[in-house]
């Protein structure tokens, strides 16, 4: 039975048993909304439940549910959450996991299923996943002056860069006439954990256990790589600690950047005004020694305890991602499963699926830690390591065993 019937069956299989809801309400955020949008249309067209979706800003998310759990009322049926978040609300929705069929879990990249799971069940279907690719400029890379130069100083071919010594090798060259070879992030640290995995870390921060592995060598081994470009190469601004993803991605489409790291639905928001418009190629992240690896970043629908309308809204998260394929065509054009994106592969304008997917399903790929002192930990330890590192002048690893501890005693090991 192929995925689709597949699918169908289970849905039509819910529908049997559904309490009768004239409505359910979806608490989303904004951008999640236009991406639902279409398949709730449909929900309602073959179930005749209507969907009202309460939209507000990103943290009024979190700040709505959480107000909702404490005071034990029933505003949302449904609320489409930030995987970073799912450890704090595991214990206030409903177990999703008759939902995740054989069938569902192969349609999915690992990474995805894993940050499901909290406490034995599932917490969430994930409802749209982004990553981290690169981004960089096709016009200077398939130049034949810049790739004769290349190849005469390096000794190998100018593409796409796929690994660390790739990465650094064409940021320094392309370092010239007012341009930079690519932007180090001081703002947000996922970056630099996403070489943690590449370095073959089991986790960031944490391993599975939950034990502090801020200090282990492959957080080293990455901070230092991540901090070279601006310590030792000087092809990135010198500004590194004012720059977050806003200002990386400003730099490259103004052109003043020859490659980026970024998440992938940036693809296709290029400014159409943007010195850079139509000169954009994309590729997997790049892969240290264990390979290609992100820091995925879904965000799960999930069934608040207090719903009352369970029945519906199990089944329409069940339809959402049968017929996940229906956000594609809005403005961040994500998805969740393999096929969804796969049936957009080859189309123009969709060329970023495939790094994206090649790299969210790479083995080397892992979520954050799925832990309710997540944000203490980034904010108290992670970021004043990470951030003295970019300052340049402290010891990588002397800095990462002072947050080691800090995270130690957050957590009380």
């Amino acid at each position: 039975m192929n995925k689709t019937l597949y699918c169908s069956v289970a849905v039509l299989a819910l529908m049997t048993s559904v309490v009768h809801a004239e409505a359910i309400t979806v608490l989303v955020e904004g951008g999640g909304h236009s991406l639902q949008q279409a398949a709730a249309d449909a929900f309602t067209k073959e179930t005749g439940i209507e969907v009202n979706f309460v939209e507000v800003p990103y943290q009024g998310v979190y700040d709505k549910l959480s107000a909702e759990i404490a005071s034990g009322t029933s505003n949302y049926d449904v609320a489409t959450i930030d995987v970073v978040w799912n450890a704090a609300f595991a214990d206030h929705v409903e177990d999703l996991s008759d939902l995740f069929t054989d069938a569902v879990r192969a349609d999915m990249p690992p990474a995805l299923v894993a940050d499901a799971t909290v406490g034995g069940k599932m917490i969430g279907m994930p409802a749209w996943a982004n990553a981290e690719i690169v981004f960089y400029r096709k016009d200077l890379w398939e130049d034949p002056a810049n790739q004769a130069a290349f190849k005469e100083k390096y000794g190998y071919d100018l593409v796409p860069p796929a690994t660390w010594q790739q990465w650094r090798d064409m940021a320094a060259f392309f370092t010239k006439d007012g341009i930079y070879g690519t932007v180090v992030i001081g703002g947000t640290s996922e970056e630099w954990m996403a070489e943690v995995l590449q370095a073959g870390s089991p986790g960031v921060i944490l391993d599975d256990a939950g034990q502090v592995i801020l200090d282990n060598q492959a957080h080293i081994d990455a901070l230092e790589n991540y901090r070279a470009p601006l310590c030792l190469d000087k092809s990135v601004p010198d500004n590194a600690l004012e720059i977050s993803w806003g200002e990386a991605q400003n730099l490259f489409y103004q052109g003043q950047a020859a490659m980026m790291k970024f998440w992938a639905h940036a693809y296709k928001m290029t400014p159409e005004d943007s010195q850079i418009a139509g000169k954009v190629g994309v590729a997997p992240m790049i892969a240290g020694s264990a390979g290609i690896a992100a820091i995925p970043g879904p965000w799960y629908n999930v069934i608040p305890s207090t719903s009352q309308h369970k029945d519906a809204a199990r089944q329409f998260i069940a339809y959402l991602e049968a017929h996940n394929a229906l956000g594609i065509e809005a403005p961040l054009g994500l998805a969740a499963t393999n096929s969804a994106y796969q049936s957009y592969m080859g189309k123009p304008g969709y060329e970023h699926f495939a790094p994206l997917m090649e790299t969210l399903s790479a083995p080397a790929t892992k979520g954050r830690p799925l832990n309710k002192d997540y944000q203490e930990l980034v904010d108290e330890a992670v970021m004043p390591a990470f951030q003295g590192a970019l300052e340049c002048e402290d010891n990588v690893a002397e800095l990462l065993q002072d947050a080691a501890e800090t995270a130690r005693d957050i957590l009380g090991q």
